[in-house]
C-alpha cells in the first residue's frame, strides 16, 4: 500500500483586539475675585415746605367756620367768644398754611462689587498621554 505523506501547514493569523480607557487629559482651574468699588451717584429727594402765615379777621361770625382748602393752602379759622351785650362768635384770625413741593439732587456714596473670572487649562503633556497608553 502506497501512503501517502501529508505535510501539514499551519496558517497563523494576527488579531487585533482594540480596547479604551479614559485618562485624565488636563483640566481647569477657575478663579472669581470680586472688586469692590465706591461710586457716587446723583438721587432725587422730595420734600415738602410748610409756610405759614396769620391773617387777622376780626369778623363776627354766627356759627364755626369749618377748615377749607383754597388751591395749595389750607385756611384753618381761629374763633373766640368776646363778651358783649351778647355773646357771638368772632373770627378773629385764620391761619392760612401754604404747602410748595421742591426737588433737590443729594450725592450719595454707594458700595458696588463686580465679579471677574480667571481660568487657567491644564494640559497633560501627550508624551504622558502615550507612554500611559503603552
Amino acid at each position: 500500500m502506497d501512503k501517502k505523506e501529508v505535510a501539514a501547514i499551519p496558517l497563523v493569523e494576527e488579531r487585533l483586539s482594540v480596547t479604551k480607557r479614559q485618562v485624565e487629559a488636563g483640566g481647569l482651574e477657575v478663579r472669581i475675585s470680586v472688586d469692590q468699588r465706591e461710586e457716587r451717584v446723583s438721587v432725587e429727594l422730595n420734600h415738602d415746605k410748610v409756610e405759614i402765615e396769620r391773617v387777622p379777621r376780626n369778623v363776627a361770625v354766627s356759627e364755626l367756620p369749618s377748615v377749607r382748602l383754597e388751591g395749595n393752602t389750607t385756611i384753618i379759622p381761629v374763633v373766640e367768644e368776646v363778651v358783649v351785650v351778647e355773646k357771638r362768635l368772632m373770627l378773629v384770625e385764620e391761619i392760612h398754611v401754604r404747602r410748595t413741593s421742591e426737588t433737590t439732587t443729594d450725592e450719595v456714596q454707594l458700595l458696588v462689587r463686580s465679579e471677574q473670572a480667571s481660568i487657567k487649562r491644564h494640559r497633560r503633556q501627550d508624551t504622558e498621554l502615550a507612554q500611559e497608553a503603552e
